[in-house]
């Protein structure tokens, strides 16, 4: 019995020791917005970053739109040119997972796919050194069935970050039924870091902000769909209202309505809560190519960045 309790404290000791590493070098799965805005902020706060995505036509496109994002915020004045050489300097693009090896962190940011995410994970807990903790970004799936294909459930949770990060500083730290307690403690460290405030869920559908925000969008477009109003008088009333500095369609066009269709379908599946049944008008929309802001048009037009609308 002796032998067994010091064999359980050695273990104990050795998983405190291994959780307990300081973060120097995040791996951003994913170079899409959101990625984006992570690599940026995780570089801004002085980390080296690596990101990838499925081509290097992809990492360029998130390196350029990093470099835009930083050009705005020096023509602001928010930042200096030589602080936009410095971040620029922290970040790295690879087409290749497997530069992600010596990444004491990896947040993933991909789409919002239950398939593609646990892919994703099998893969990384293979390439990245035992004591990596992975991360993901998910506004809705469940922790532990994206942490179910590795072999290190206890050191995978959620961290969910809201764009844009510098306007909405909030990070949600989901802990699944494996979660290490000493894991999340690093990754609300880490979190806070960044200059974030940072709220600790439990493994639930949507977690906490979308299982508020979430419905309210998706009513919005069921207003829309009966015909009550128009998308304009439906965002004016929510803002004015209820002080909400974006209404609920202009959330939706802003965060792409194929992202949100996608926790919708998910949430609904897992708790069967009507209230998360997608509206048919979302669904036709999203058939149409209509994401929003990022294709230019959604419930309103946008100018896209070769001038067309």
């Amino acid at each position: 019995m002796g032998c067994w309790l010091n064999f359980k404290n050695c273990v104990m000791e050795i998983t405190l020791k291994t959780f307990n590493i300081g973060i120097k070098k995040v791996g951003i799965m994913g170079c899409g917005f959101m990625g984006s805005e992570i690599g940026y902020v995780c570089a801004k706060e002085g980390y080296n970053v690596i990101m990838t995505d499925l081509s290097q036509e992809i990492v360029d496109k998130g390196m350029a739109r990093i470099k835009s994002n930083l050009e705005h915020r020096v023509n602001k004045g928010s930042i200096s040119k030589n602080q936009m050489i410095a971040c620029l300097d922290q970040i790295n693009g690879t087409p290749l997972i497997k530069d992600f090896y010596d990444c004491d962190l990896v947040i993933e940011a991909i789409v919002e796919k239950i398939e593609a995410k646990r892919e994703v994970f099998a893969s990384l807990d293979k390439i990245c050194k035992r004591e990596a903790i992975l991360a993901t970004n998910t506004s809705s799936l469940s922790i532990i069935d994206i942490a179910a294909p590795t072999k290190r459930m206890e050191q995978v949770l959620g961290m969910h970050f809201f764009p844009p990060i510098e306007l909405m500083p909030l990070l949600e730290i989901s802990k699944s039924i494996a979660t290490s307690g000493e894991v999340a403690k690093v990754a609300v460290d880490f979190g806070e870091s960044l200059g974030l405030k940072v709220i600790v869920t439990n493994d639930y559908p949507a977690f906490i902000v979308n299982n508020i925000a979430g419905p309210m969008m998706l009513q919005g477009v069921r207003l829309l769909e009966k015909g009550l109003s128009s998308p304009e008088e439906i965002d004016q009333s929510i803002r004015i209202a209820l002080g909400h500095p974006i209404g609920p369609l202009s959330l939706l066009d802003y965060v792409g309505l194929d992202v949100v269709l996608n926790m919708a379908k998910s949430v609904y599946e897992e708790t069967k809560d009507m209230i998360w049944a997608p509206p048919l008008l979302l669904r036709k929309m999203v058939a149409a190519g209509w994401l929003g802001r990022k294709t230019g048009k959604g419930f309103y037009n946008y100018k896209r960045e070769n001038g067309s609308t």
